[in-house]
Protein backbone atom coordinates (compact mmCIF):
# COMPACT_ATOMS: atom_id res chain seq x y z
CA UNK A 1 0.00 0.00 0.00
CA UNK A 2 1.20 3.42 -0.88
CA UNK A 3 -0.13 6.83 -1.33
CA UNK A 4 -0.09 6.76 -4.40
CA UNK A 5 -3.17 3.38 -4.32
CA UNK A 6 -5.10 5.34 -1.53
CA UNK A 7 -5.43 8.39 -4.14
CA UNK A 8 -6.19 5.60 -7.22
CA UNK A 9 -8.68 3.81 -4.34
CA UNK A 10 -10.59 7.30 -3.79
CA UNK A 11 -10.88 8.45 -7.12
CA UNK A 12 -13.01 5.02 -7.60
CA UNK A 13 -14.85 5.93 -4.47
CA UNK A 14 -15.68 9.55 -5.41
CA UNK A 15 -16.18 8.60 -9.23
CA UNK A 16 -18.60 5.44 -8.59
CA UNK A 17 -16.81 3.64 -11.63
CA UNK A 18 -13.79 2.33 -12.25
CA UNK A 19 -13.95 3.24 -16.02
CA UNK A 20 -14.23 6.87 -14.34
CA UNK A 21 -12.04 7.09 -12.67
CA UNK A 22 -9.26 6.18 -15.01
CA UNK A 23 -10.51 9.03 -17.39
CA UNK A 24 -10.07 10.71 -14.15
CA UNK A 25 -6.38 9.66 -13.42
CA UNK A 26 -5.79 9.39 -17.27
CA UNK A 27 -5.09 6.37 -16.62
CA UNK A 28 -6.40 3.00 -19.02
CA UNK A 29 -8.90 0.87 -17.42
CA UNK A 30 -6.57 -2.42 -16.73
CA UNK A 31 -4.16 -0.90 -14.93
CA UNK A 32 -6.34 1.04 -12.49
CA UNK A 33 -8.04 -2.37 -12.15
CA UNK A 34 -4.70 -4.57 -11.38
CA UNK A 35 -4.07 -1.86 -8.63
CA UNK A 36 -6.99 -2.02 -7.15
CA UNK A 37 -6.63 -5.92 -7.36
CA UNK A 38 -3.71 -5.43 -5.43
CA UNK A 39 -5.04 -3.70 -2.39
CA UNK A 40 -7.67 -6.09 -2.06
CA UNK A 41 -4.59 -9.02 -2.29
CA UNK A 42 -2.62 -7.04 0.55
CA UNK A 43 -5.57 -6.57 2.65
CA UNK A 44 -7.22 -10.33 2.17
CA UNK A 45 -10.21 -9.08 2.29
CA UNK A 46 -13.19 -7.07 -0.74
CA UNK A 47 -13.04 -3.39 -1.01
CA UNK A 48 -16.12 -3.24 -2.71
CA UNK A 49 -18.71 -4.69 -4.56
CA UNK A 50 -18.54 -4.43 -8.47
CA UNK A 51 -22.34 -3.60 -9.63
CA UNK A 52 -23.85 -3.10 -12.95
CA UNK A 53 -23.80 1.23 -12.85
CA UNK A 54 -21.91 2.06 -9.56
CA UNK A 55 -19.14 0.14 -7.02
CA UNK A 56 -20.34 -0.42 -3.79
CA UNK A 57 -17.81 -0.34 -0.78
CA UNK A 58 -18.14 -3.22 1.52
CA UNK A 59 -17.80 -2.66 5.58
CA UNK A 60 -14.22 -2.80 4.73
CA UNK A 61 -13.66 -1.12 1.66
CA UNK A 62 -15.63 1.93 4.08
CA UNK A 63 -13.08 1.84 6.59
CA UNK A 64 -9.91 2.01 4.22
CA UNK A 65 -11.89 5.25 1.88
CA UNK A 66 -11.98 7.03 5.63
CA UNK A 67 -8.46 6.14 6.53
CA UNK A 68 -7.20 6.72 3.09
CA UNK A 69 -8.98 10.57 3.01
CA UNK A 70 -7.23 11.20 6.30
CA UNK A 71 -3.62 10.22 5.39
CA UNK A 72 -4.19 11.63 1.79
CA UNK A 73 -5.24 15.05 3.84
CA UNK A 74 -2.28 14.82 6.20
CA UNK A 75 -0.29 13.98 3.44
CA UNK A 76 -1.14 17.53 1.33
CA UNK A 77 -0.70 19.16 4.60
CA UNK A 78 2.99 18.22 5.23
CA UNK A 79 3.64 18.70 1.53
CA UNK A 80 2.48 22.34 1.93
CA UNK A 81 4.23 23.03 5.21
CA UNK A 82 7.55 21.88 3.80
CA UNK A 83 6.83 24.14 0.63
CA UNK A 84 6.24 27.05 2.89
CA UNK A 85 9.28 26.13 5.01
CA UNK A 86 11.36 26.35 2.03
CA UNK A 87 9.77 29.58 0.99
CA UNK A 88 10.54 31.23 3.87
CA UNK A 89 6.62 30.76 5.53
CA UNK A 90 6.00 28.77 8.52
CA UNK A 91 2.31 28.48 8.35
CA UNK A 92 -0.21 29.60 11.30
CA UNK A 93 0.19 30.46 14.72
CA UNK A 94 -2.62 28.93 16.62
CA UNK A 95 -2.77 31.59 19.72
CA UNK A 96 -5.53 32.28 22.69
CA UNK A 97 -5.84 35.27 24.13
CA UNK A 98 -8.42 36.78 26.74
CA UNK A 99 -10.30 39.38 26.10
CA UNK A 100 -8.65 42.30 28.32
CA UNK A 101 -4.91 41.67 26.41
CA UNK A 102 -6.88 41.11 22.90
CA UNK A 103 -8.52 44.26 22.56
CA UNK A 104 -5.58 46.39 24.22
CA UNK A 105 -1.87 44.92 24.56
CA UNK A 106 -1.90 42.24 21.83
CA UNK A 107 -2.49 44.72 18.38
CA UNK A 108 0.70 46.29 19.29
CA UNK A 109 2.94 43.43 19.99
CA UNK A 110 1.55 41.37 16.72
CA UNK A 111 2.52 44.67 14.78
CA UNK A 112 6.11 44.22 15.92
CA UNK A 113 6.51 40.63 15.43
CA UNK A 114 4.42 41.21 12.17
CA UNK A 115 7.73 42.61 10.99
CA UNK A 116 9.57 40.56 12.02
CA UNK A 117 8.19 37.62 10.50
CA UNK A 118 5.71 39.19 7.76
CA UNK A 119 4.80 35.74 6.70
CA UNK A 120 3.40 33.80 9.35
CA UNK A 121 -0.49 34.26 10.11
CA UNK A 122 -2.72 33.91 12.73
CA UNK A 123 -5.55 32.00 14.08
CA UNK A 124 -7.04 33.96 17.21
CA UNK A 125 -9.06 31.80 20.13
CA UNK A 126 -10.48 34.15 22.35
CA UNK A 127 -11.46 32.89 25.92
CA UNK A 128 -11.07 32.94 29.40
CA UNK A 129 -7.48 31.96 30.86
CA UNK A 130 -9.51 28.62 31.85
CA UNK A 131 -10.75 27.95 28.99
CA UNK A 132 -7.33 28.80 26.77
CA UNK A 133 -5.69 26.57 29.25
CA UNK A 134 -7.86 23.86 28.76
CA UNK A 135 -7.35 24.31 25.07
CA UNK A 136 -3.47 24.15 25.55
CA UNK A 137 -3.63 20.59 27.28
CA UNK A 138 -5.89 19.29 24.51
CA UNK A 139 -3.44 21.12 21.63
CA UNK A 140 -5.88 22.98 20.08
CA UNK A 141 -3.77 25.75 20.59
CA UNK A 142 0.24 26.44 20.58
CA UNK A 143 0.61 29.53 23.00
CA UNK A 144 -1.99 31.27 25.13
CA UNK A 145 -1.32 34.83 26.82
CA UNK A 146 -3.60 34.78 30.14
CA UNK A 147 -3.87 36.70 33.24
CA UNK A 148 -3.11 35.80 36.71
CA UNK A 149 -4.20 34.03 38.99
CA UNK A 150 -4.47 30.22 37.37
CA UNK A 151 -2.51 26.85 38.38
CA UNK A 152 0.28 27.13 35.72
CA UNK A 153 1.49 23.24 36.71
CA UNK A 154 2.99 21.29 33.68
CA UNK A 155 3.04 24.74 31.43
CA UNK A 156 5.96 26.69 30.61
CA UNK A 157 5.20 29.90 31.85
CA UNK A 158 6.89 33.19 30.83
CA UNK A 159 5.91 36.92 32.66
CA UNK A 160 5.11 39.32 29.98
CA UNK A 161 4.50 42.33 32.28
CA UNK A 162 2.88 43.18 35.34
CA UNK A 163 0.24 46.31 35.65
CA UNK A 164 -2.16 47.66 38.86
CA UNK A 165 -5.36 47.38 38.89
CA UNK A 166 -7.42 50.38 38.18
CA UNK A 167 -11.00 51.90 39.79
CA UNK A 168 -13.19 53.03 37.04
CA UNK A 169 -16.57 54.74 36.90
CA UNK A 170 -18.41 58.28 36.98
CA UNK A 171 -17.08 60.67 38.74
CA UNK A 172 -20.10 61.08 41.11
CA UNK A 173 -18.83 58.04 42.68
CA UNK A 174 -15.49 59.90 43.66
CA UNK A 175 -16.21 63.10 44.38
CA UNK A 176 -17.31 62.29 48.14
CA UNK A 177 -14.25 60.13 48.90
CA UNK A 178 -11.15 61.66 47.05
CA UNK A 179 -12.31 65.98 47.53
CA UNK A 180 -11.76 66.13 43.71
CA UNK A 181 -8.29 64.57 42.87
CA UNK A 182 -7.64 64.66 39.28
CA UNK A 183 -6.89 61.17 38.05
CA UNK A 184 -4.60 62.56 35.29
CA UNK A 185 -1.82 63.76 37.94
CA UNK A 186 0.71 61.68 39.43
CA UNK A 187 -1.15 60.99 42.67
CA UNK A 188 -4.38 59.81 40.65
CA UNK A 189 -4.81 56.81 43.29
CA UNK A 190 -7.51 55.17 45.31
CA UNK A 191 -6.63 53.30 48.26
CA UNK A 192 -8.52 50.30 49.31
CA UNK A 193 -10.61 51.58 51.78
CA UNK A 194 -12.01 53.81 49.42
CA UNK A 195 -12.67 51.35 47.37
CA UNK A 196 -14.44 49.37 49.67
CA UNK A 197 -16.83 52.49 50.19
CA UNK A 198 -17.97 51.69 46.10
CA UNK A 199 -20.75 49.50 44.55
CA UNK A 200 -18.20 47.48 42.31
CA UNK A 201 -18.22 45.80 39.00
CA UNK A 202 -15.84 42.98 38.97
CA UNK A 203 -14.36 39.72 36.64
CA UNK A 204 -15.52 36.94 38.54
CA UNK A 205 -11.69 35.59 38.26
CA UNK A 206 -10.78 38.48 40.98
CA UNK A 207 -13.49 37.74 43.04
CA UNK A 208 -10.93 35.49 45.35
CA UNK A 209 -8.07 38.22 45.06
CA UNK A 210 -9.47 41.47 45.73
CA UNK A 211 -11.46 39.42 49.13
CA UNK A 212 -7.99 38.84 50.18
CA UNK A 213 -6.28 42.29 49.33
CA UNK A 214 -9.76 43.94 51.04
CA UNK A 215 -8.90 41.16 54.42
CA UNK A 216 -5.40 42.00 54.73
CA UNK A 217 -6.74 45.83 55.55
CA UNK A 218 -9.05 44.77 57.61
CA UNK A 219 -12.22 45.30 54.69
CA UNK A 220 -15.11 43.60 53.74
CA UNK A 221 -15.85 43.10 49.38
CA UNK A 222 -19.40 44.61 48.51
CA UNK A 223 -20.08 44.07 44.90
CA UNK A 224 -22.63 45.57 42.79
CA UNK A 225 -21.48 42.96 39.93
CA UNK A 226 -19.83 40.17 39.59
CA UNK A 227 -19.77 38.97 35.76
CA UNK A 228 -17.52 36.66 33.73
CA UNK A 229 -15.99 39.45 31.33
CA UNK A 230 -13.40 42.17 31.91
CA UNK A 231 -15.05 43.89 28.89
CA UNK A 232 -18.49 44.03 30.90
CA UNK A 233 -16.62 45.80 34.22
CA UNK A 234 -15.38 48.20 31.74
CA UNK A 235 -18.64 48.48 29.93
CA UNK A 236 -21.28 48.49 32.84
CA UNK A 237 -18.61 51.09 34.32
CA UNK A 238 -18.76 53.12 31.10
CA UNK A 239 -22.54 53.42 31.52
CA UNK A 240 -22.33 55.18 35.08
CA UNK A 241 -23.33 51.84 37.15
CA UNK A 242 -20.93 51.45 39.35
CA UNK A 243 -17.06 51.42 39.72
CA UNK A 244 -15.42 48.89 37.54
CA UNK A 245 -11.96 46.88 38.67
CA UNK A 246 -9.50 46.46 35.83
CA UNK A 247 -6.17 45.74 34.94
CA UNK A 248 -4.47 48.63 33.33
CA UNK A 249 -4.19 47.46 29.91
CA UNK A 250 -7.76 47.60 29.93
CA UNK A 251 -8.31 51.45 30.08
CA UNK A 252 -8.31 51.83 25.81
CA UNK A 253 -12.00 49.64 25.77
CA UNK A 254 -13.40 52.91 28.26
CA UNK A 255 -15.56 55.32 26.03
CA UNK A 256 -17.07 57.69 27.98
CA UNK A 257 -14.90 60.39 27.84
CA UNK A 258 -16.93 61.19 31.35
CA UNK A 259 -15.45 57.79 33.19
CA UNK A 260 -12.60 58.96 35.62
CA UNK A 261 -10.05 56.57 36.12
CA UNK A 262 -7.86 55.68 39.30
CA UNK A 263 -5.02 53.41 40.33
CA UNK A 264 -5.66 50.95 42.98
CA UNK A 265 -2.62 51.78 45.63
CA UNK A 266 -2.45 48.58 47.13
CA UNK A 267 1.35 46.91 46.36
CA UNK A 268 -0.23 43.70 46.33
CA UNK A 269 -3.19 44.24 44.15
CA UNK A 270 -1.79 43.42 40.54
CA UNK A 271 -1.74 41.01 37.48
CA UNK A 272 0.77 39.05 35.06
CA UNK A 273 0.16 38.95 32.10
Amino acid sequence: MDLKQLSYFTTVVKEGTISGAARKLNLSQPPLSTQMKLLEEEFGCVLFQRGSRKIQLTEAGQLLYERAVTMLELSEVTRKELLDYRNGLTGALRLGVVSSVGCSLLPEWVAAFHKDFPAIRFELFEANTYQLLEQLRSNLIELAIIRTPFHGEGFSCTTLCEEPMLAVGSGMYFSDILSGKDPSSPDGTISLEAVSRLPLIIYRRWEAPLREAFAREGLSLSCFCINDDARTSVNWADAGLGVGIVPASSRPLLRNPRTKVYEISDSGLFTSI
